[in-house]
């Protein structure tokens, strides 16, 4: 069976003994489909509303019901949003799993439990609250179905009176999570009453782990790195979508679909877009290539199983440089291993995905913000580089919830690249080849169908074919297009998103991540300088191919740590083989499934500094 608690928290305890105020992480145990997740996203909102940084991650099993869940609410004053071991609150409805959760927790931490489970004693340096949540969620409700849903509910007033959760934001979290379902809210409002009313009633009070209100989330909205992408991808243009649903990047398209129906009809109530779900991810980047070639600002989003299946076409849509956009929303794989498990292991694969040589253009979004922004970013430069562009996200950032500053509203056109319109066709005197590289960046020109002049058409085939597009097996018209396509990357590096580098002075020690690992990499940094005096510069990396910003980040540290949730060192391995010479690269590797969190960056990035002045 599935456990996660001695993995997520048994490392940490010492860390987390000590009364807390707007420091602190909640952990609910349930089962998978108890419809737990409204209660958890109402906890987490509250929280959000008294002003207070908050972030929740799900760590759910892959099955429809029946195994464990977590939910991890982490608050902190600081700001900090990444997972984080410790537990402070435990939240144990699941008989499956309550004594392991139960040892997991730190010195000092609660326990609210479900009477049943029996859990009071098993440990005396934790303070148990057992609550009979099925009598209180039965005052509330006789259907014995809803009873199990409205006990959830009953938690969260019970977790809201032991640590000083408002209860007009409790309210207020439950009117915008059920919004339009007044039955629904009245019923929720009345179990969370429920709870605080037993509380209140029952429970010696606690002050060791308290929130209070701040001022911290003013302005600031909550939303997942898919809706984000989603989000960015419409107001980017996307005219056409086609997907097959998988874990976990089967949200995307579904918020994709939600935004499209809600502002991009027009005035007649007909769609200006095209959603397709396909019979299989082969078709989905087959329909994008093709409705690209047509001239549609086209997409899909998948997973590393389903980018196996898009090979082909992806290295089609390379060689004959039609445009596409491909989300990788990454996670453990294979298809029935682990889907909801997050991951950074898709890397090398996406990088060169096709047969031969090919080398894509991807970015990598560290925030829901650069969901957003890169979604348009990565629709204009796969029309700018004729060629497809892969953006590399992952389950945490992907279907967790973040806060974030409002996204900045695009203020750019769209960006269409070379385009060939009919008059400049006439202009040309309708000489012109499909594949010639004119302006010196090995960007062609191209048209698109049903532009209105007789040498507007080419013949669109793969590899085998020269500057105007004619059918050809010649080795030099072969080298001819690789060393074009070459260029057309290396014109690519003067234009994608730049690594955001952030320097201390002095330090000799640097990181480099990309994506998801981000958080954790920026509160690690934080630890290292306070508890070991170590000051570090960062780089994070947010595109393929690589600036110069690297080999130069490189050369001005002793020391690099390169950070990242995969076994096999994929970044570690992308900058060996940029990079001249043999720098000094060591590699942090965390992959067992769960977000990085920053004490794993510091415990290893400390080791490994030890080692080298022991050595």
């Amino acid at each position: 069976m599935t456990n996660l608690s001695d993995s997520t928290v048994a490392e940490e305890r010492d860390s987390a003994a000590g009364e807390r105020t707007n420091d602190l992480t909640i952990h609910v145990a349930t089962v998978n489909g108890s419809g737990s997740q409204s209660s958890n996203n109402v906890l987490m909102r509250a929280i959000f509303q008294m002003g207070i940084p908050v972030s929740g991650k799900n760590l759910f099993p892959s099955n429809i019901a029946g195994l464990p869940t977590w939910f991890t609410i982490r608050a902190s004053s600081e700001g900090w949003t990444g997972r984080r071991r410790n537990v402070d609150v435990l939240v144990c409805m699941n008989p499956a799993t309550g004594a392991d959760d139960v040892k997991a927790l730190n010195p000092g931490a609660i326990c609210i439990f479900d009477d049943a489970l029996g859990l009071e004693g098993s440990r005396d340096d934790v303070t148990f609250y057992p609550i009979p949540f099925s009598k209180i969620a039965g005052e509330v409700t006789s259907d014995s179905r809803l009873r199990k849903l409205i006990a959830n509910m009953v938690y969260v007033g019970v977790v809201a009176w032991m640590i000083g959760i408002d209860r007009e934001e409790l309210v207020s979290a439950v009117e915008r999570q059920f919004s339009g379902k007044a039955k629904a809210v009245e019923l929720n409002v009345e179990a969370i009453d429920k709870g605080i009313a037993y509380a209140a009633d029952n429970l010696e009070p606690q002050v060791a782990h308290r929130l209070q209100r701040m001022d911290k989330t003013r302005g600031q909205i909550l939303i997942d790195g898919n809706s984000a992408a989603a989000l960015g991808a419409m107001f980017g243009g996307v005219t056409v979508a086609t997907w097959y649903p998988i874990t976990p990047s089967s949200s995307l398209c579904e918020a994709l679909i939600e935004y499209l129906k809600a502002y991009r009809l027009a005035d007649d109530g007909k769609a200006t877009f095209a959603v397709v779900q396909a019979e299989d991810e082969i078709s989905a980047i087959g329909m994008v290539i093709g409705a690209a070639w047509a001239g549609a600002r086209s997409m899909t989003a998948t997973s590393g199983p389903g980018i196996s299946l898009m090979t082909e076409f992806a290295g089609l849509g390379y060689f004959a440089e039609i445009p596409a956009v491909v989300w990788d929303i990454q996670r453990i794989g294979p298809s029935t291993g682990l889907p909801t498990r997050t991951s950074q292991g898709d890397l090398l694969q996406v990088a060169h995905l096709s047969h031969g040589d090919t080398e894509h253009i991807v970015l990598f979004p560290g925030s829901v913000a650069e969901c957003f922004e890169f979604a348009m970013k990565a629709l204009d430069f796969a029309e700018l580089f004729q060629t497809p562009v892969f953006v590399l996200s992952d389950l945490d950032l992907g279907m967790n919830s973040w806060m974030s500053e409002p996204f900045e509203y695009p203020t750019e056109p769209i960006n269409r690249g070379k385009v060939l319109t009919a008059e400049k066709l006439k202009e040309l005197g309708g000489k012109w080849g499909r594949y010639l590289d004119v302006d010196g960046d090995g960007i062609p020109w191209r048209t698109l169908p049903g532009t209105d002049h007789p040498d507007a058409a080419y013949f669109t085939r793969g590899s085998g074919h020269n500057e105007e597009a004619r059918y050809t097996e010649k080795p030099e018209d072969y080298v001819n297009l690789m060393e074009r396509l070459r260029k057309k990357f290396e014109t690519a590096r003067g234009h994608v998103p730049r690594p955001v580098i952030e320097r201390e002075e002095g330090a000799r020690v640097g990181l480099i991540a990309f994506g998801s690992s981000d958080v954790a990499v920026q509160e690690a940094r934080h630890v290292l300088r306070r508890d070991h005096d170590l000051a570090t510069s960062y780089l994070r990396l947010r595109a393929l191919p690589f600036t110069k910003d690297l080999e130069a980040f490189v050369a001005d540290h002793d020391r690099i740590y390169v950070i990242e949730q995969n076994r096999d060192g994929q970044l570690r391995s992308l900058i060996r083989l940029e990079l001249k010479g043999d720098p000094d690269l060591r590699s942090i590797l965390h992959f067992d499934g769960l977000p990085l969190y920053a004490r794993f960056v510091v415990e290893s990035v400390v080791a490994m500094e030890g080692e080298k002045r022991n050595g």
